[in-house]
């Protein structure tokens, strides 16, 4: 008789100087209502005191375990999903081997912490709908003990706290090594049916900015580059900088139009995917307007229940 899985998830977290983060972190996870069955934490060639944190971790909690990646410069473009895939590669041969089952698999940045029971919360959701195959909860900033929403598209998951059930991150390739790992996914489930959801009720604190681990001028500059490598036409990046440039800090619209207007200037690399370049290539003006229309009424009623 086949083993009944009640909520059983595999989680990932790439590391790298995250001494500051790391303890909160790693207290909110073993602090859930529903902890995972293994956590396997990449440390990327720590400097700091990462290491000697990741080994007290594993000493006390059996589900655990951590891997160690030679020294190499913090790059958010294929290097960060390199070492994602290491963890995840490691924790699906590690669960193999040592007879883990599961039914999702998890990635977690190691600056963001996570309410009590957030994966509870978000393996209800993919429980009572088949066809959803990637979550994640709504990323918050606490600013002074007040807390602020990262607005973006409901139907968009975020690249931290996110959860995919595992016959979708098998069936779209898992984890590819490339620029916006997170975007492909997106586009490889939605290509095979599946569905995709942010819930923003669902709450995880993250400790920095979205693209601001070299500082925000130098990860929307990388933004911007990570948009025409993918294949994004001319009229989306157009539009993003216009969002980006009337929100604060400004700046972050000039650093994207220049990531991706001078690398198309020079005719840079693109993603040679054929699924991606496709989906890009077909999303035309209409349907990105609608989407951002859905996107400013859904961020209305977030903001007016909060305030309720």
């Amino acid at each position: 008789m086949e083993t009944e899985l009640k909520g059983k998830y595999l989680l990932v977290t790439p590391a790298k100087n995250e001494e500051q983060n790391l303890p909160e972190v790693s207290k909110a996870v073993i602090g859930q209502e529903l902890k995972p069955e293994l956590w396997i934490i990449v440390d990327d060639g720590s400097t700091d005191g990462t290491s000697r944190i990741l080994e007290d971790l594993q000493s006390k909690c059996s589900w655990i375990q951590s891997i160690r990646l030679p020294p190499r410069p913090r790059d958010i473009t294929f290097h960060y999903s390199y070492v994602c895939k290491q963890g995840f590669d490691y924790a699906l041969e590690y669960s193999k081997k040592n007879n883990i089952e599961f039914e999702y698999i998890g990635l977690l940045d190691a600056d963001t912490v996570l309410e009590k029971n957030y994966f509870g919360k978000l393996l209800a959701e993919l429980k009572k709908d088949s066809s959803l195959g990637i979550v994640s909860g709504g990323i918050y900033y606490d600013t002074d003990g007040k807390l602020s929403l990262e607005a973006t598209a409901k139907n968009l998951p975020r690249g931290t706290g996110r959860i995919w059930k595992k016959e979708c991150f098998l069936e779209t390739g898992g984890y590819q090594v490339e620029p916006s790992p997170d975007s492909i996914s997106n586009i490889k489930a939605l290509l095979r049916g599946w569905r995709l959801m942010q819930y923003t009720e669902v709450i995880q604190i993250q400790k920095r900015k979205t693209s601001a681990a070299n500082g925000l001028w130098n990860g929307y500059l990388k933004n911007g580059w990570m948009a025409y490598y993918l294949g994004k036409n001319f009229f989306m990046a157009l539009l993003n900088v216009f969002r980006l440039s009337v929100k604060s800090p400004y700046y972050t619209g000039i650093a994207y139009f220049w990531g991706y207007f001078s690398s198309a200037i020079r005719r840079e690399k693109k993603i040679q995917d054929p699924e991606v370049r496709a989906y890009y290539k077909n999303q035309g003006p209409g349907g990105l307007l609608s989407r951002i229309s859905k996107n400013v009424s859904s961020n209305s009623r977030d903001i007016k229940e909060r305030e309720q």
